[in-house]
């Protein structure tokens, strides 16, 4: 005699009722979401059109006109010839361009040499020894000084006299055969000081944001790269650089920000310490300056429209082409 086994019953399926009920909780739970996310996003955004939109449609509106400050005379519209004269008026236009350069130059420099110091730092102080927590906070501790107070500093390290810091030890080094060197008023030499005094003062921030992404690669790639004998070098080609990727292009592309907004470190020592101003001007530096020395608010803005534009687009391919590097 045989047995048969009758398979267990279906569960019986959920009432039509209780089905429908379902529908509206999704329904509800979706729009809820929609209306949840904008209302999120609502504080930053307001804020985003009240200091950044907002200002930058008044300075593009400002660059039209000829405006002084305190005079009584009513602006004038110029249109666009406030554009014009930065690259054709033969005064203006060679101290435009140079500032221009000199901003090109020291974003080509600090960027990748910051990166990379940042990534060499991170990969460091990534390791599990002991006081590690006190070489990371030395290494992130002139991210909190402000700008001034770094300029200040960095002064005294370059004066020109036989004082100063840095000539005291090229001097001691050389035993005398090397006399004091102006570094800030040379033309050769006073780029090259902001940009070490720029590294030295940002070189942590990035650190910090590149040491946070290290901390998320998981152990056990290393561990599988260990059996596979593969050494450190290949370990951080292979691991560590696939794996900070996307974050190293966002500090690629904050340090570029950055690096065409320098400013203070220049104004502080061209006015304080006798920099050389050909040799240090930024495009910044000739719109503030364009408001102390000639009252003209419309040349500033227009300068500031087209830094906000250069940066823009510098950014913009910067992007384009890391991101078609990283994928392929």
């Amino acid at each position: 005699m045989t047995s048969t086994t009758t398979p267990p019953p279906a569960a019986p399926a959920a009432p039509i009722a209780e089905r429908r009920r379902r529908v509206p909780r999704q329904l509800r739970r979706q729009r809820s979401d929609l209306v949840a996310g904008p209302l999120m996003a609502l504080p930053a955004m307001a804020g985003i059109v009240l200091f950044i939109a907002v200002p930058f449609v008044a300075a593009i509106g400002l660059s039209f006109f000829n405006v002084q400050l305190g005079s009584p005379r009513p602006p004038t519209f110029v249109g666009f010839s406030q554009y014009v004269r930065l690259f054709t008026d033969p005064v203006e236009a060679p101290q435009f361009l140079r500032a221009l350069g000199n901003n090109l130059f020291f974003a080509v420099v600090v960027i990748p040499l910051q990166t990379g110091l940042a990534l060499v730092f991170a990969v460091l102080l990534n390791q599990q020894l002991k006081g590690i927590r006190f070489f990371r906070t030395f290494f992130f501790m002139p991210v909190v000084f402000p700008m001034a107070l770094v300029a200040v500093i960095w002064r005294v390290i370059l004066d020109r006299s036989g004082s100063g810091l840095l000539n005291s030890a090229v001097e001691t080094v050389t035993g005398g055969a090397v006399g004091p060197h102006d570094w800030l008023g040379s033309g050769a030499t006073a780029m090259l000081s902001v940009i070490a005094l720029s590294i030295w003062q940002g070189v942590g921030f990035q650190m910090v944001i590149i040491l946070a992404a290290l901390q998320e690669i998981p152990e056990e790639r290393y561990e599988a790269a260990r059996l596979d004998r593969a050494n450190r070098f290949q370990q951080f080609v292979h691991i560590t650089v696939p794996g900070v990727r996307n974050t190293l292009i966002f500090v690629v592309l904050l340090t570029t920000i950055f690096a065409f907004r320098v400013y203070d470190q220049v104004y502080i020592l061209i006015t304080t310490a006798g920099g050389n101003e050909n040799a240090l001007r930024t495009v910044l530096y000739q719109a503030t300056n364009a408001i102390i020395t000639e009252n003209s608010v419309g040349r500033a803005t227009a300068i500031s429209v087209v830094l906000f534009v250069i940066i823009v687009v510098v950014a913009l391919v910067q992007r384009a082409v890391l991101r078609q590097r990283s994928e392929s």
